[in-house]
């Protein structure tokens, strides 16, 4: 059986809801018709600074499935919008070029891009191909650093897929600040075909953030304050098939200081 490993973070898969998810976690699943999405993870610490901007690592767990089990629909796009208490800071990072990671092996793209890796994970997609029985296969997934230009921060999110050659895949996502309400950052990912149009992501789970030092002082990738209790979270998914799932996620968080 040829493995066909995912490509895409529904980051930055809801590649992309990475920076929705904190702590503690908590499952929730919306749906239309057939179609349902389940989002869940955390941030640590999940006892954060008020008024005070504080290190955090990301965690994020999601699946994507229908109730009657037949093969879904695959994600197109994913369009995100984050508390504004929520940050990220790639500033002083190293920065990976698209062209250092494309046609790449995930070991190689990670020798290359080491020092602007700020993310990994497994992915898991489900292939089905006219006239054969469905399959799943897991795989892995890396996000690096893609630089920063005003107020957009880029992430590259590598995977090795053999469909039906062995070659590399890399997915763009935007993350930028935005002023609109609860919200500060908002996250564009567009997912690239898998197997010709056959594949689609079911389930996924990636950790983001790192520590890294710029001009002598410590920075961390990800960044987050508690000052009301709970953090607000806004998305849409577009599936291949027209049928779109929003959802609205408030998360607890635990306020000290």
């Amino acid at each position: 059986m040829k493995k066909y490993l995912i490509y895409a973070m529904v980051a930055v898969t809801g590649v992309a809801l990475v920076f929705a998810t904190t702590a503690p976690a908590k499952r929730q699943v919306v749906h239309v018709g057939n179609l349902f999405l389940a989002d869940d993870g955390g941030i640590s610490p999940s006892a954060l600074p008020r008024h005070q901007d504080a290190p955090i690592v990301a965690h994020l767990k999601g699946e994507i499935g229908t109730l009657d089990g037949s093969h879904p629909p695959a994600v197109r796009t994913v369009n995100l919008d984050i508390d504004k208490t929520i940050a990220v800071n790639a500033k002083g990072l190293a920065v990976c070029r698209q062209g250092q990671i494309e046609a790449r092996e995930t070991a190689v793209a990670k020798k290359v891009c080491g020092e602007a890796l700020v993310g990994s994970g497994v992915g898991e997609v489900e292939v089905a191909f006219p006239e054969q029985r469905p399959f799943s296969a897991q795989g892995p997934v890396v996000l690096f650093n893609g630089g920063v230009r005003g107020d957009t921060t880029t992430v590259l999110v590598h995977a090795y897929v053999a469909v039906p050659a062995p070659t590399a895949i890399v997915t763009v996502a935007k993350i930028t600040r935005i002023h609109r309400g609860p919200y500060g950052m908002h996250i564009l990912a567009r997912i690239p075909r898998i197997a010709g149009g056959y594949g689609s992501v079911t389930r996924f789970g990636l950790t983001v953030g790192r520590q890294f030092s710029y001009k002598g002082a410590k920075r961390s990738y990800l960044t987050a304050s508690c000052p009301t209790g709970s953090f607000k979270t806004k998305g849409q998914v577009l599936f291949s098939d027209g049928t779109t799932l929003g959802e609205t996620h408030v998360f607890p968080c635990t306020p000290k200081g």
